[in-house]
């Protein structure tokens, strides 16, 4: 169990792929490209965007991790693609019509699908078909498939660093790029959207995949939830030195619990976002607003203020919760944007606090491994990265100190968890982060 930090991509990375690449398509390397798409955080907003259309604003940024999807545009329709992590080979033409797979589920239906698809086919290449029908679905035809190969950061559990948005958009991007289409970001968001809502039927927000297509190195995302308007916040230091280098105010830490699955005594995603339409809904009555959607964004503070005592102690909470988080999230973007990483790594802490108290959410391992790390030396700031039932917990640290810190967290976790410590034994316990950019394509032409 060890810790680990350093760039990404690097030089070998890319290489590596590269050679995968060419040796799956006889082609050569140098005509490889590569979808870089990074795995992003949430350090104030928790839970904001989980109530969909109620809104409120959240802040994002990536991190120097991530997939990597190595490709060539094939000669023909075909798509072939292999995985770092998974076994089996996925097939399928970009001339196939998509059925969103939940309704091929749901309803019996079959996809149509050529001779090359078989039985065989695993469940990982959904993402790629997902891709595929999304870009189907607002008039896109595609000629050219692609041969590719896909890997997430080595030895890294993924949960709840929304891995799901960034292997999606690799896909996108790569098909974008393989036929030669120019598409703009905010496009790619709502491609990425039908992938996880129509095609996989999840019932997930837009977060993720915003974070990972409209990030800049060294900047905090900041975007409403509702309008879906964004900005990027440079910190102080980026905006003073006209290279662009953040230099070492600080380092991300990801602190893995050994949890690879959500524990089914806590509870769920769902059931807290029914509690908080049923607090809203008794808040808005309240006030003579019952024609409101039920959502806490269509609710005023002072409302909730004067009215919070109507409210089950459970609802109060929740609504709690999601009106303190709000003014974190603001007070935190005046934090970043002033350089206090002080100020900013409190109201990290505080959202964490108010995750457990208030949104009720968090199993016993991901709690103490919050609190591991709040005492850990240099750390300005914890929480959940997630709901905080598998997964890792992150923190803001001081660059100087951030080695001593993760040896501390990965020697105190493992005192109290010693057999999910032992799980990490193939990665890292902990790892050292910088911020990363947005997704990109990189190709040799551009080197």
């Amino acid at each position: 169990m060890g810790v680990f930090s350093g760039h990404w991509p690097s030089e070998s990375e890319l290489d590596k792929i590269r050679q995968k690449v060419a040796e799956l398509s006889g082609r050569d390397a140098q005509e490889v490209r590569v979808v870089v798409s990074p795995y992003r955080i949430c350090p104030l907003g928790a839970h904001i965007d989980h109530q969909a259309t109620s809104g409120g604003t959240v802040s994002a940024m990536t991190i120097n991790k991530g997939i990597l999807l190595g490709f060539v545009p094939s000669n023909d329709t075909q798509v072939t693609l292999q995985s770092g992590q998974f076994n089996g080979e996925v097939r399928f033409r970009v001339d196939e019509v998509q059925v969103p797979k939940h309704m091929s589920e749901t309803n019996g239906l079959t996809e149509q699908m050529d001779s090359s698809k078989t039985q065989e086919e695993c469940k990982w290449g959904n993402y790629a078909r997902g891709a595929l029908y999304a870009l189907q679905s607002r008039g896109n035809h595609l000629k050219t498939g692609i041969t590719g190969f896909i890997c997430g950061s080595e030895g890294l559990d993924s949960s709840g660093l929304s891995s799901s948005a960034a292997v999606g958009i690799a896909y996108l991007l790569a098909f974008e790029s393989a036929n030669g289409f120019v598409v703009c970001p905010t496009e790619n968001i709502e491609y990425d959207r039908l992938i996880e809502n129509e095609y996989l039927g999840l019932k997930n927000g837009i977060l993720d995949q915003s974070a990972i297509l409209l990030s800049s190195y060294g900047c905090l995302t900041c975007m409403n939830c509702k309008t879906i308007n964004h900005k990027l916040i440079p910190s102080p230091k980026v905006q003073n030195n006209h290279e662009g280098e953040l230099g070492n105010a600080y380092k991300i830490l990801l602190a893995f619990s050994g949890l690879k699955q959500a524990l089914t005594t806590n509870p769920g995603y769902n059931r807290r976002v029914a509690e908080c339409q049923e607090a809203a809904k008794i808040l808005l009555q309240a006030s003579g607003n019952e024609e409101e959607e039920p959502v806490l964004s269509n609710v005023k503070p002072e409302i909730f203020e004067a009215h919070k005592s109507e409210l089950e102690p459970s609802l109060a909470k929740r609504a709690e919760h999601y009106f303190s988080e709000n003014e974190r999230v603001l007070k935190g973007l005046e934090a970043w944007a002033s350089g206090n990483l002080k100020e900013f790594g409190e109201l990290i802490t505080a959202s964490g606090l108010s995750s457990i108290q208030n949104y009720e959410c968090g199993c016993e391992p991901l709690k103490q491994l919050y609190e591991v790390l709040l005492k850990a030396p240099g750390v300005l700031g914890a929480r959940f990265s997630g709901a905080g039932f598998r997964g890792c917990c992150l923190a803001f640290v001081d660059a100087d100190r951030a080695e001593e810190a993760a040896i501390f967290v990965k020697d105190e976790y493992c005192k109290l968890q010693p057999e999910l410590a032992s799980h990490l034994d193939q990665g890292p316990a902990v790892l050292i982060c910088d911020a990363g950019d947005s997704a990109r394509v990189i190709s040799n032409t551009f080197k």
